[in-house]
């Protein structure tokens, strides 16, 4: 028979499907992938189910393509309302499936063939499928440890008359770190002069921690209208396998990433988005109790890893936590995550396989603590054996 794709021929399983393998054959507990082993709040919930019944509406049929009017028109008002930034929701927001299908939509609708992505290493893996899935090229720019910055001299010199596209993941996963004004505006130069793209991805927004924030790269002078934002309610209301996701660009960027989204998923679930519009409408009463949730995870988990005797890197957002392993092991990242989910039966994450060029991540477990308090306390219980 005919040979497939030379592209998809190319990928291998994803690092957490082989990951949570391994632990459900060993039984151990796993830190390694990025969602709650809880659920999100009873009050979204019974949203959805409230919609559910809503049948003579039609909610149980197709979604309108580019997402639910009220939808639309929420996601709008909280961007004004939080960075007073204006999307029009008639033809500048995109509901689509989770962010994941966001990030494909919009590589692929603005990547050709042969065009340069500049990626910051370690990067969310779907970021690199997609971008080959696009014929594009990607260009790693490493972030230096502890502190995860750039050097500006690489970055600079990894700009090139042929960029098309530079991916910002802030607050950023794996390591926690919130992009600063000052980096932001560096790199916003950059994007100018060259007349690239910026693909913000912003999933982790609303998951900061103490007198950390963070501000949308869109805000910055000049930047909104080379800007495609991308958000999504996984995260913030710990519903991740509800998958609605949306972008938020200007127009002609927008209907480009639209004619993706149409001919891939097409739609997405109308009730959810119904419920998702009236959550939305809550956040102010919301994310108070949300941040302090996690926050109280954040600093428990790493108060247990330093009993542990590890020197955890504390995250300004996200709900993960890199931890440097040196001062334990020999091996690297990923021999030493095979042996803790052996011996210790905790599963993490090897961070080395978010990077192409560094070596750095090989220094690294990337673990997440959106978990249960019963769930952190055994796996440190077990980490301090």
């Amino acid at each position: 028979m005919k040979e497939l794709s030379k592209v998809v021929e190319g990928f291998k399983e994803s690092i957490f499907a082989t990951l949570s393998k391994k632990a459900r054959k060993n039984e151990a507990i796993n830190l390694g992938q990025g969602f709650p082993d809880f659920d999100g709040p009873a009050w979204i919930i019974d949203l959805a189910k409230k919609a559910l019944d809503k049948g003579e509406q039609h909610v149980n049929q197709y979604a309108p393509f580019e997402g639910v009017m009220p939808l639309r028109e929420a996601i709008s008002k909280n961007y004004q309302k939080y960075y007073n930034l204006d999307y029009d929701p008639q033809t500048e927001i995109t509901v689509v499936n989770g962010a994941t299908e966001a990030i494909f939509s919009t590589i692929l609708a603005i990547v050709n063939p042969g065009d340069e992505v500049i990626i910051f290493e370690p990067f969310y893996d779907s970021y690199l499928a997609s971008i080959k899935l696009a014929g594009g090229i990607p260009v790693p720019v490493t972030l230096k440890t502890r502190e995860f910055n750039w050097d500006l001299n690489e970055l600079k010199e990894a700009f090139s008359s042929k960029t098309k596209l530079v991916i910002l993941n802030s607050p950023h996963n794996p390591t926690g770190k919130i992009f600063s004004t000052n980096e932001v505006e560096e790199l916003g130069t950059l994007l100018k002069k060259h007349d690239a793209y910026l693909m913000s991805d912003e999933v982790y927004e609303f998951l900061v921690f103490g007198e950390n924030k963070h501000i949308p790269p869109a805000t910055h002078a000049g930047l909104k209208e080379r800007t495609i934002t991308i958000s999504s309610i996984g995260k913030t209301f710990g519903l991740t396998g509800w998958k609605i996701g949306w972008t938020c660009a200007p127009k002609h960027l927008t209907h480009a990433i639209r004619m993706v989204h149409q001919f891939n998923t097409f739609s997405v679930n109308q009730p959810i988005q119904h419920a998702v519009a009236e959550a939305l409408e809550k956040m102010d009463d919301y994310l108070p109790e949300f941040r302090a949730l996690y926050q109280k995870k954040r600093d428990y988990f790493l108060e247990g890893m330093k009993k542990c005797g590890y020197d955890p890197i504390e995250p300004q957002g996200t709900y993960f936590v890199m931890v440097p392993i040196e001062t334990h092991t020999t091996l690297e990242d990923v021999g030493y995550c095979m042996e803790l989910i052996e011996t210790r039966k905790v599963a993490s994450i090897p961070p080395s396989a978010f990077y192409i060029k560094g070596d750095e991540g090989k220094k690294y477990l990337r673990f997440c603590f959106a978990k249960k308090d019963e769930t952190l306390q055994s796996a440190l219980e077990n980490l301090s054996r």
